[in-house]
């Protein structure tokens, strides 16, 4: 590429991350960093936009220098600036990428016990926050099977385990307060559910968030499918993990808007490989053109949930 369109001067330019997450810290001011006291969930956003490129630089998730991964991922959280009011979810998010990253580590090893007891003990301390995450654990194991093909009785074993661990910490701090009820009243949430499609529970923020994500996560989605011929068979099927847990966590927040303040987080993780991967590897006028929509709906969006609260309260 001689000509390198304004998209691939971006995605693959060495200022981009840093400039990105100077507009992220910016964002985050204006959203109220300082006046409602979001650092802890600043940090953590900060921490993970970190684990984000370590996944993408240890997993090679772009074949050519690009920092796409981790500046999609921070430029959809920040368009989501109502996230940072919850601390649990900043860490559900945390916690779940840190599950991928040493997931990923198990590839092709049936023996990679350690790897898959601290990936799985990752998910478990995610789940003492949101318990229906369990719920993503038998596709795992499917997962473990067919694409990162590290299944066997030991590696089982060990994500039992490590789903237990942060649990089994929790029950005998209960027993020493002398309250044991609580992790009943934890996993019977399992049972609850909330009324089907209720999306009135939801504001307009939300709603345009969820649905320019989504569409970012099919567009991405739909380009790998047809391109990843070009990739590595490793790379493919970490990307197919990417596009099956997003539909997951896409048809589980369409079920049950209840908990979107946890599911969009896990949909924005899945979303940024894949729509940063169509925006570093294509070199079209069409791309090109999507690339620059794109960045204007992410930011008109990012503007739209940032102040228009303001007005209206």
């Amino acid at each position: 590429m001689l000509n390198k369109r304004l998209q691939n001067k971006i995605a693959e330019g060495r200022n981009t991350l840093p400039v990105v997450a100077l507009y992220a810290f910016v964002a985050s001011l204006a959203s109220g960093l300082m006046e409602h006291e979001q650092w802890l969930s600043f940090a953590l956003l900060a921490c993970s936009a970190y684990l984000m490129m370590e996944l993408n630089n240890s997993n090679i998730l772009i074949r050519i220098y690009s920092r796409m991964v981790s500046c999609s991922f921070l430029a959809l959280m920040v368009m989501c600036p109502f996230l940072l009011l919850s601390p649990k979810g900043s860490l559900v998010q945390l916690c779940f990428i840190t599950f991928y990253l040493l997931f990923f580590h198990a590839y092709q090893d049936r023996t990679a016990s350690a790897w898959v007891f601290y990936a799985f003990a990752a998910l478990g301390i995610a789940s003492l926050f949101f318990v229906q995450l369990l719920y993503l654990v038998p596709l795992l194991w499917i997962l473990m099977a067919v694409n990162i093909l590290a299944f066997s009785g030991r590696t089982f074993s060990a994500s039992v385990l490590g789903l237990l661990t942060p649990y089994w910490f929790v029950w005998a701090y209960d027993f020493y307060k002398g309250d044991i009820t609580r992790l009943t009243a934890h996993f019977s949430q399992l049972a609850e559910f909330g009324p089907l499609f209720d999306f009135a529970q939801l504001d307009s923020h939300q709603m345009i968030a969820f649905f320019f994500v989504s569409v970012l996560a099919i567009m991405g989605s739909v380009h790998f499918l047809r391109n990843s011929y070009q990739d590595k068979i490793r790379t493919r099927m970490l990307y197919d993990i990417f596009i099956v847990v997003e539909l997951f966590a896409m048809l589980f927040l369409i079920l049950q808007p209840c908990h979107y303040d946890f599911l969009i987080r896990v949909m924005i993780i899945n979303a940024a490989p894949l729509i940063g991967h169509f925006l570093a590897l294509t070199n079209t006028k069409v791309t090109n053109i999507a690339f620059i929509v794109i960045l204007f709906f992410t930011l008109v969006i990012t503007a739209h949930n940032l102040w228009i609260p303001s007005f209206t309260f």
